[in-house]
């Protein structure tokens, strides 16, 4: 099935995304679409399935959610793009480290359009510039398929990071796109973003069917 949905939702709560990614992939059969869900996020520190809380420094009044991913703690709050791909991996012939590759390279040859050098690391799923982290990686597969995702800084007050060893990471510089000079639009880096993502799963423009920016529907 080479159709995909992309739903935008906006500014969103963490928890309510999180429970209807769960709920798309626990109810989803053969026939369902996969889709891409694009959104940012009210202020939130999220932890993975077997993060150690010592990574959590000082998290004030940010709320905390313990999740369902991998990886370790993270923050996450407006201005910063969250990817979410509900795919079939099986379907769509792409294994978990190369839906990873899809998304981490899907930034690189993104903030190359700027002129910015960016990589990925074997040792810590994400890109990083200069060795300062700009996005993070952080998947679930469950019953052959993929939800949470991705997080790429945008135009993200960067303090919260300071509260947490981000990603398990002490001393992790991390920055934004508004910082290394690129545009800091979500909205348009959103649309930037998405063809070079298209690219990297195989598919086209062409396979695109907008669902409606509201959960559940």
């Amino acid at each position: 099935m080479s159709e995909i949905v992309i739903r935008t939702l906006g500014l969103q709560d963490y928890e309510p995304v999180w429970r209807a990614m769960q709920q798309f992939t626990n109810t989803r059969h053969d026939a369902t679409r996969d889709e891409i869900w694009f959104c940012d996020h009210r202020p939130v520190y999220t932890l993975g399935v077997n993060a150690a809380r010592e990574h959590l420094l000082a998290p004030g009044d940010i709320p905390v959610v313990q999740i369902d991913r991998g990886g370790q703690v993270t923050y996450h709050g407006p201005g910063q793009l969250m990817v979410y791909p509900l795919l079939d991996i099986r379907r769509a012939n792409v294994g978990v480290r190369g839906l990873v590759t899809a998304l981490e390279q899907s930034v690189v040859d993104l903030v190359a359009e700027f002129g910015i050098d960016a990589a990925s690391r074997c040792d810590a799923p994400g890109v990083y510039v200069g060795g300062v982290k700009l996005a993070s990686v952080g998947l679930r597969i469950r019953r052959g398929a993929s939800f949470h995702g991705m997080a790429l800084n945008v135009d993200v007050d960067l303090e919260p990071f300071s509260r947490i060893n981000p990603c398990g990471f002490e001393n992790l510089q991390v920055t934004d796109l508004r910082r290394l000079g690129a545009p800091a639009d979500v909205a348009a880096i959103r649309r930037r973003f998405l063809p070079h993502l298209l690219r990297h799963l195989g598919l086209s423009d062409a396979s695109l069917l907008h669902g409606p920016a509201t959960l559940g529907d």
